[in-house]
């Protein structure tokens, strides 16, 4: 067990899977797989049948999931294949195991080569589309997602789909103000690179992809790396990469922000956030913008990456906002991701009480880390989590704060040790977390220091993105019933993965096969239950979230299922079970009254209602009047807020009046005070409330003789 538990600052990360190569235009006909690939899918057929915590026997069964997922991955909106071509594929339906066991690579090829054929296809239509002119007084409407659409039946059926696809660009660019000779142009320019990046598809991206359906059809954090992308894997991981700091993911055409990094430049700017779509890359404060909807996603990011002091400028279309925007540039400055800057910070907040006002102190804690290195130079102040919070909680004990929230919210994962060092802080000592093998032997990691740093009340706030060792460290303060958590139902990663080196396994020093992360653990908690799929429930809920099945563990195909083990020998200490119901009435009284927590909440309604249009209307006036609607219900919910606040409501805006305001808004984010961060707690809804529910949860703890401060201690 020990062998992989190194690697666990790594990979307890939630993984974004992206690859970067440099490419060379030539034609997709004359791609053919390489012995060293051939070698590579015995190897990676064997470790996975041998080693992967899901035996999943390589059979018919898993070669029609194999396939269904290659196509899915190849034309995810069902845009370029057509129905013909998805029944001749059908052959291939319980054979792909057995051209996987015989290293037979072709037939994955042959597949790939129809694609590019269909995708030239298809871009010569709708460019031949954008010399003709479009009639948008018809009213009809556009499927945006076509991801559970039958495939197309015939030629002209696929006309139709990309002439209204086309049409919907066209209309969109124009909503945003665009002329139409600069629209033709942009949509010019975005088909035929396009058609370009498909160009310039290299044997490894193929047999990268293909088998990646494989492995996927497994468990979805299972994946191979080309030796290309097995480079960029380990600088990303290592967080050395020189970048803006974000994590990516592809959905309908748009990259769409999945995670900003806590320390980097976007997280810094405040500028780029969780949920909105890039849209347009420039480079530097000159250069004109790339239209990248539709790019392949590592395509994307190898246009953002870049040397440490550049700049990059990036058009995006905020979350929740519709296709035709407004859109906004923003201006980053790449770096590297400091280490300083993802470490814990504290805050005091103050929120009303029954005898007065009662503070209460925030830890903020992006990521569970360790200075690996400066450890094992033997240096004796190197940095940790534990170390940190530690000198973090004292001082907020100095400042004589009444409880402590700690902020996990966005954390998503690192070090197995600190989590388990972390939970040791807050209680005596006793099991932190059970780790079970491929074989199915259980190792338990333990707290051995009956040192407790902080023993009054606590609260530990999470949301969706909290995963892995945040999961651990929640999940075993509430098994403990040492504090309370408050927030969404976590990510729920409770798996481990190991880096496979598979150039490792051959005689021949020339070849390159590349690397495997797979699945080789599972974590769970101390009562036995696991992290993984379902992940942590809060014990106060906060429904920021409409739809859920989008987000999280188990939104992936193929997740492991959620399961438990025997529970581990722990004494749970009870420390505000008693409180526990009345702080939760008084949380239900406050989201009914409490106009910022109402406003929030109609936000992320009116955000996810976006995510789930999946149709547009090809009439202008319609959709124009439903953008004018989104933006007066969008004015009317921030009027609501300020005159809460005692501030001027905002008025409806004209289209020269919204450019001039959103200007000046970019100009105000880019000049804000990052620093500021009394203001940023005072403003942020969730963390308020957070601290007056373990404000409610002190007040009712409290008995005669027993302060607030030690209320609920152990």
């Amino acid at each position: 067990m020990q062998k992989f538990l190194s690697l666990l600052l790594l990979l307890l990360i939630v993984p974004l899977g992206e690859n970067v190569q440099a490419r060379v235009e030539g034609s997709p006909e004359d791609l053919e797989p390489t012995r060293d690939q051939r070698l590579a899918t015995e190897l990676i057929t064997q470790i996975m049948g041998r080693y992967h915590y899901r035996k999943v026997p390589l059979d018919d069964q898993l070669s029609a999931r194999l396939l269904d997922r290659y196509l899915k991955d190849l034309d995810p909106n069902r845009s370029y294949f057509l129905a013909s071509d998805t029944e001749a594929f059908s052959a291939y339906k319980t054979r792909m195991d057995d051209y996987l066991l015989a290293a037979r690579l072709s037939p994955a090829f042959q597949i790939f080569k129809t694609f590019a054929r269909r995708l030239e296809e298809r871009m010569e239509y709708a460019l031949g589309l954008l010399e003709h002119d479009f009639d948008f007084d018809i009213d009809e409407d556009y499927l945006v997602d076509r991801s559970e659409a039958p495939w197309p039946s015939s030629r002209e059926e696929m006309n139709e789909i990309w002439r209204k696809r086309v049409k919907n660009d066209f209309l969109t660019l124009k909503l945003a103000g665009k002329k139409p000779d600069e629209i033709k142009e942009t949509l010019g320019k975005r088909y035929k690179q396009l058609l370009k990046r498909t160009r310039q598809f290299g044997d490894d991206d193929v047999y990268q992809l293909f088998i990646n359906a494989y492995t996927q059809s497994v468990e979805p954090h299972t994946n191979y790396f080309s030796p290309m992308s097995s480079e960029n894997f380990e600088i990303r991981m290592t967080l050395s990469l020189e970048g803006i700091g974000a994590e990516l993911t592809t959905e309908n055409e748009y990259t769409r922000v999945r995670r900003v990094i806590t320390g980097g430049p976007a997280d810094l700017s405040k500028l780029l956030h969780s949920g909105d779509r890039i849209v347009g890359v420039a480079q530097g404060d000159e250069e004109s913008v790339t239209d990248v909807i539709g790019w392949r996603l590592d395509d994307v990011v190898d246009l953002i990456r870049g040397p440490k002091g550049t700049v990059v400028r990036l058009e995006i279309l905020p979350k929740g906002t519709g296709q035709e925007g407004p859109s906004k540039v923003i201006r980053l400055v790449r770096n590297k991701i400091k280490l300083e800057e993802q470490a814990a910070k504290s805050s005091v907040l103050e929120v009303p009480g029954k005898d007065g006002a009662i503070k209460i102190g925030v830890i903020d804690l992006p990521t569970f880390y360790m200075d690996y290195a400066a450890r094992a130079r033997g240096e004796a102040d190197y940095k940790s989590t534990t170390r940190d919070v530690r000198r973090l909680l004292k001082e907020l004990q100095d400042q004589g704060v009444a409880g402590v929230v700690m902020d996990l919210r966005g954390n998503s994962g690192g070090s197995l040790t600190e989590a388990t060092d972390l939970t040791g802080l807050f209680i005596k000592s006793g099991p932190v977390v059970q780790v079970r093998d491929a074989n199915g032997d259980i190792e338990v990691n333990t707290d051995p220091d009956p040192e407790i740093a902080y023993s009054g009340p606590l609260a530990v706030l999470v949301d969706r993105s909290s995963a892995s060792a945040s999961e651990i460290f929640a999940g075993a303060i509430q098994d403990y019933h040492r504090g309370i958590v408050i927030g969404e139902p976590t990510y729920g990663k409770g798996t481990v993965q190991q880096l496979v080196n598979l150039d490792r396994y051959v005689r021949n020093k020339d070849s390159r096969l590349g690397q495997l992360k797979m699945t080789i653990a599972q974590f769970f908690r101390v009562n036995g239950e696991s992290t993984q799929n379902r992940g942590v429930i809060p014990d106060i809920e906060f429904h920021t979230r409409v739809t859920n099945d989008k987000y999280g563990e188990s939104a992936q195909a193929n997740a492991l299922p959620w399961a438990e083990v025997n529970a581990a020998d722990f004494t749970p200490v009870n420390a505000v079970d008693r409180a526990l119901g009345d702080a939760r009435r008084g949380h239900l009284l406050r989201a009914k009254t409490d106009v910022a927590f109402q406003v929030l909440l109609e936000e992320a309604a009116a955000a996810d209602k976006a995510d789930e249009k999946k149709t547009v209307s090809l009439l202008e006036t319609r959709r124009r009047q439903e953008r004018d609607n989104n933006e007066k219900a969008q004015r009317a919910r921030t009027n609501r807020l300020r005159i809460s606040k005692g501030l001027e409501p905002l008025p409806l805006l004209t289209e020269e009046q919204r450019a001039a305001e959103l200007a000046a808004k970019e100009a105000e984010e880019e000049n804000a005070d990052a620093e500021d961060e009394k203001k940023k707690d005072e403003d942020d809804v969730l963390l308020t409330e957070s601290a007056r529910i373990l404000g409610d949860v002190i007040q009712f703890n409290v008995q005669p003789g027993r302060s607030a401060l030690t209320a609920g201690g152990v």
